[in-house]
């Protein structure tokens, strides 16, 4: 397995920038932003981890929205890839395995044994990230990845930028670029709870899917693609986002959009804080987890424990497997290529709709 490293560039210092912890005898930073309207984050170099969102409500309190942990210790020891940027594959390659321009490439086996889940161990989301640019709304932050990282092919850099919007707005943008084609597939993995209760009983979700992508027991697409309609994967409406009898973990093959255009995704909200979330995406399908593997007995930000359901993730992505699945769309980046992925997350309120 070839090293790899956060990318190199020159130290910058701003008033928003304090350093919370070490990993591997480097700093961690974390950088606060905050725009006009209220929206606030913190974010730290280790995974591009976006630590703590938190929102205003209508009568004025700032509540947080994302799963997330107080000090950075936490997260090396114990974060089931809370608020990170995964890759360089997000979601599940079947067998570690996918060909390639006629060459076999065995991966990092992470999960089981049996799939490679979000990268690998030691993926983007567990490594420290150079800060490239800064301001009080936003930061890009960057990452190289070498050729055999994880067993993936080809020379990689990687930059994700945050920023704030007046409008109560986060925009996730993703750039990459490579020097020998290569899987590519980067997502956001926070876990969204709306109203800071210790489970997602007061949710309601939508989902912007005619079809979605059925999968086996390990959780890997048979290649199938199935519409949503009569099945508990019908989210066209809004309907609650739990379901202990019916947990999710699948993906939603998103309605067409050109590839550039940011299309609508989903819809969260909280009957209980009235607070309001929409997502819209650049990628074609979107990963749907209800958090029912969760069991943390860590304190998070909101001094609780996380059990099953606490939050959900919303992870806008090329298909699941599609390495290894023609019919899906092509996840490969080719040399001479622009990996470009932009994810909004758009915060108002019930009563505004």
């Amino acid at each position: 397995m070839k090293p790899h490293h956060a990318s190199t560039g020159p130290m910058i210092s701003a008033p928003n920038i304090c350093t919370v912890g070490q990993f591997n005898g480097q700093d961690v930073l974390q950088i606060t932003l905050q725009a006009d309207s209220g929206i606030r984050a913190k974010v730290l170099t280790w995974g591009a981890v976006l630590q703590d969102l938190q929102v205003p409500l209508a009568d004025g309190r700032r509540i947080s929205t994302t799963l997330g942990f107080n000090s950075f210790a936490a997260y090396p020891a114990h974060s089931p890839y809370f608020g990170a940027v995964v890759g360089r594959y997000a979601n599940r390659i079947a067998g570690g395995r996918f060909t390639l321009d006629g060459r076999g490439y065995d991966l990092n086996r992470n999960e089981a044994g049996r799939a490679t889940l979000h990268g690998g161990v030691g993926g983007f989301s567990q490594r420290l990230w150079q800060i490239s640019g800064v301001s009080s709304t936003s930061v890009t932050l960057a990452i190289d990845s070498d050729d055999g990282d994880q067993g993936f092919p080809g020379n990689v850099q990687v930059t994700c930028r945050y920023a704030l919007g007046s409008d109560n707005r986060l925009t996730v943008e993703y750039q990459g670029q490579c020097d020998a084609a290569t899987p590519l597939n980067l997502t956001h993995h926070s876990y969204f709870n709306l109203d800071g209760s210790d489970d997602l009983k007061h949710h309601q979700l939508l989902i912007h899917a005619d079809r979605y992508t059925p999968c086996d027991h390990a959780q890997i697409p048979t290649g199938s693609i199935l519409p949503v309609e009569g099945t508990r994967f019908d989210f066209r409406q809004l309907a609650s986002a739990m379901n202990p009898d019916h947990p999710l973990d699948h993906n939603f093959v998103l309605r067409s959009a050109p590839a550039t255009t940011l299309r609508p995704a989903a819809v969260l909200a909280s009957t209980l804080s009235g607070l309001l979330m929409r997502v819209a995406t650049t990628k074609p399908g979107l990963q749907v987890y209800d958090g029912h593997k969760l069991d943390l007995g860590v304190v998070e930000t909101a001094g609780r424990a996380y059990r099953p359901f606490a939050g959900l993730c919303l992870e806008p992505q090329f298909f699941p497997n599609s390495p290894n699945i023609p019919a899906f769309p092509s996840s490969i980046l080719q040399v001479g290529g622009k990996y470009r992925h932009e994810t909004v997350y758009h915060f108002d309120h019930m009563t505004d709709r």
